[in-house]
């Protein structure tokens, strides 16, 4: 896959938000007469582009019956240890610098804490966090494979 493209309501924002979890932009463009770009990170690709004159998002994880792209998935099998920790680590760094730029930056989001899941013959630690715009992501780490 070359990208996962992501609408957003304030660009800046969200590209402060992705740098957080350590994506760096590769390529800025105007995609129309928007702003976009593309960045690169935990083994992906991701395009955000400013929506003018946006509207709320659907509730992806919150409502059961949504139909529609649901979530983007990273592994961090291969960038973290302990998901619980890498999470606690994240939720501070959001902290610190809603701390220090309340404007550019909100508390992390949790919508799932980690958690065990079993899928195939692997265990997983799991969990989801909302992005700027409430979109949900989720983090994953193989702990055993059957």
């Amino acid at each position: 896959m070359h990208h996962a493209s992501i609408r957003t309501a304030n660009i800046h924002r969200a590209i402060a938000f992705y740098e957080q979890l350590g994506f760096t932009v590769c390529e800025r463009f105007t995609a129309g007469i928007t702003l976009a770009c593309w960045m690169e990170g935990l083994g992906g690709r991701i395009e955000l582009i400013q929506i003018p004159q946006p509207r709320p998002a659907a509730d992806a994880f919150g409502d059961e019956h949504y139909v529609g792209y649901y979530h983007l998935s990273f592994d961090l099998t291969d960038v973290s240890d302990d998901l619980p920790t890498w999470l606690s680590n994240l939720q501070n760094q959001f902290a610190e610098a809603s701390h220090q730029d309340g404007e550019q930056f909100q508390p992390l989001k949790i919508l799932l804490e980690p958690t065990q899941q079993m899928i195939g013959d692997r265990v997983y630690e799991v969990a989801f966090i909302a992005d700027t715009d409430g979109l949900p992501l989720e983090f994953i780490r193989v702990l055993s494979k059957g």
